[in-house]
């Protein structure tokens, strides 16, 4: 029997790869995407049907026909620079489209959900390794807007039986190893894409956002998990569900903390080019350190992610940077 996935931002950069996880497992994905910020060309793993997550009427249209057994939330806006300048936006458009797609799934029978949040929820918490059990603390209406749907999916499980799995993403990087989908963004704000394309020559400069934090070089340090381990999780998530478990939540990261320069350095070596470096001030809502201390999604899901080295990760995001597909 065919299982159909109805998979927001199924367009994007997680999202597309979420779609190819889907089908591998055996699953038909749906990708739902109004194409504000995706890619047509990434939707090649099932259907693509366009339609906004505020269009109730259409996304109740595209339930009725392919009667998805789950849904995979991945659509949202998700830039902190801009969440810092204007919030309404990311609580109007992330809140309330949650909101929408919650209760269509509920009207329509489905009690299964798998929801792509964030690091971002617990804050700037310097000398913490974060977990699931870490209080959150959210400086910017990004991570605000995601821990607000965590609460929602909480309350409506109480109310109505949806059953959830939450995943707090630390820093997606990488691409497909067989280069079909990988990472583009309009405007681009991560460091490694950003990196590469100056690197190719398709920008002036990598600006490093700030030199003065409390680290040993003075940058910023994150947590980076390849984005195709990080699909593997959700299908995994989804099966977790399937089996009739209940809710949970995951954090998904490799442990690693990495500063900018440690990131810089590494493309060197994997590209064997320089990268050329503007030094600028910090971005507001940026947090000093995010890593992550969680075994949980291993020990609980069996996750065993396969690609955690940072060399590979850079190194398959580069060979998507040359791929025919992708456009800077």
């Amino acid at each position: 029997m065919v299982q159909h996935v109805l998979v927001t931002g199924g367009a994007g950069y997680v999202g597309s790869h979420a779609c190819k996880a889907l089908k591998r497992a055996g699953y038909v994905p749906v990708c739902y995407d109004n194409l504000s910020t995706g890619w047509r060309n990434a939707v090649k793993f099932g259907p693509l049907e366009e339609g906004d997550l505020h269009d109730r009427a259409r996304l109740d249209e595209v339930i009725a026909h392919y009667k998805p057994i789950a849904i995979m939330h991945f659509a949202a806006l998700s830039l902190v620079g801009e969440s810092m300048k204007n919030p309404s936006k990311y609580w109007a458009t992330n809140v309330n489209c949650a909101l929408n797609l919650i209760e269509a799934a509920i009207d329509a029978g489905i009690d299964k959900f798998v929801f792509s949040s964030t690091c971002a929820t617990y804050g700037d918490q310097d000398g913490v390794v974060l977990d699931e059990t870490t209080p959150q603390f959210p400086i910017n209406a990004y991570g605000g807007s995601k821990r607000a749907i965590e609460d929602m999916l909480r309350d409506f499980g109480a109310s109505h039986g949806l059953r959830s799995v939450i995943f707090r993403y630390f820093n997606v990087a990488g691409a497909d190893p067989e280069a079909e989908v990988g990472e583009q963004h309009v405007p681009e704000t991560h460091l490694i894409p950003l990196m590469l394309d100056a690197i190719a020559g398709k920008r002036a400069a990598l600006t490093v956002f700030g030199s003065d934090y409390d680290t040993a070089d003075g940058t910023c340090i994150r947590d980076y998990v390849h984005v195709s381990d990080l699909v593997d999780a959700h299908v995994l998530g989804l099966k977790w569900l399937e089996e009739g478990n209940p809710s949970e939540v995951f954090c998904l990261g490799t442990g690693n903390g990495f500063s900018v320069r440690d990131v810089i350095s590494q493309s060197r070596s994997v590209t064997n080019q320089e990268v050329p470096i503007i030094e600028g001030e910090r971005r507001p809502g940026d947090a000093v350190v995010l890593v992550s201390g969680s075994v949980k999604a291993k020990d609980v899901l069996g996750w065993q992610p396969q690609r955690t080295d940072l060399g590979t990760m850079i190194g398959d995001a580069w060979r998507w940077h040359q791929a025919p597909e992708y456009e800077a």
